[in-house]
């Protein structure tokens, strides 16, 4: 098997993302993953960025999914209903199994505008009852992989030969690359993995075609729909410029029908009638405060 040639990706589609001015204490969103494109994007739902102060994101419910925050500035204060509360900082990130009654609150912290990306991960039908957990991934706990010009960052699955902390329910990998101008690397990902790229900062170049994306940019990337897990495929990348950073996200597909509504993620309307019915009974728990 290590001798088997790699299939190497390239980029399927891309676009940079628009933002529009939120009412107060919101501030600015932009859709990094619009939701109308989950098919495409199976198992990613959506992914938010998100400027905000304090009192944006009270307490709310989930159910159905996983949610994976990466903290891009400022300070995000995270409090459960489970008595779970912490501050996380730039280069921090917070995997939230939902499952079948998530509570919690999302806000900055002080006078802190925090700056965020949001992620939601689809669970499979069989999943989507399984227990709330939290987990967070302190930027100093990630393990760190240096080349010449540039680190990669794991917080979860197996990239760069190591392992992330993070640990997901559903096979999902999601790396930092960070480069200097003209520094390249080539990331290794599970061949049958969906997957889609985030430039933060810098200009770089993807994959065969050297397709380039600056800041704000997305792509998504070609990938072996029934590829097997254990193997390989790569992704080349280059900077144009210093500083360049991309935070690169893979899952498996689940392939399965998908209603996103609201703050549930589940696979008919009537389970999502019944999400909203079980948190005005009460079933999903006291406020998260």
């Amino acid at each position: 098997m290590a001798n088997e040639e790699k299939v190497n990706r390239s980029v399927r589609d891309y676009w940079y993302v628009k933002y529009e001015e939120m009412n107060f204490p919101a501030i600015q969103k932009g859709w990094v993953l619009p939701v109308e494109r989950w098919r495409e994007l199976d198992p990613f739902i959506l992914m938010a960025e998100d400027w905000f102060k304090k009192g944006t994101f009270p307490d709310h419910p989930h159910r159905g999914f996983q949610t994976i925050t990466y903290v891009i500035d400022g300070r995000l204060e995270h409090i459960d209903n489970g008595g779970g509360r912490d501050i996380l900082e730039p280069g921090d990130v917070q995997y939230m199994n939902a499952g079948w009654a998530a509570r919690h609150a999302e806000d900055g912290v002080e006078d802190d505008v925090a700056h965020t990306l949001q992620l939601w991960l689809n669970l499979p039908q069989n999943q989507k009852q399984t227990e709330t957990l939290y987990q967070n991934v302190y930027a100093e706990d990630a393990p760190t992989v240096s080349f010449d010009g540039g680190t990669v960052k794991v917080y979860s699955g197996n990239v760069a030969g190591v392992i992330g902390p993070m640990e997901s329910i559903v096979p999902f990998t999601l790396s930092e690359i960070n480069l200097t101008e003209d520094a390249s690397y080539t990331l290794e990902l599970p061949e049958d993995h969906n997957a889609f790229l985030y430039v933060l900062s810098g200009e770089v170049e993807i994959g065969e075609e050297s397709t380039r994306l600056k800041k704000h940019g997305v792509a998504t990337l070609s990938y072996q729909e029934d590829g097997d897990s254990d193997k390989l495929s790569t992704l080349h990348l280059k900077a144009n410029r210093r500083r360049t950073r991309v935070l690169v996200y893979s899952g498996r597909p689940i392939k399965e029908t998908v209603v996103p509504y609201g703050p549930f993620v589940m696979n008919t309307m009537e389970e999502i009638k019944q999400a909203f019915q079980d948190f005005r009974d009460g079933n999903f728990g006291p406020p998260a405060v």
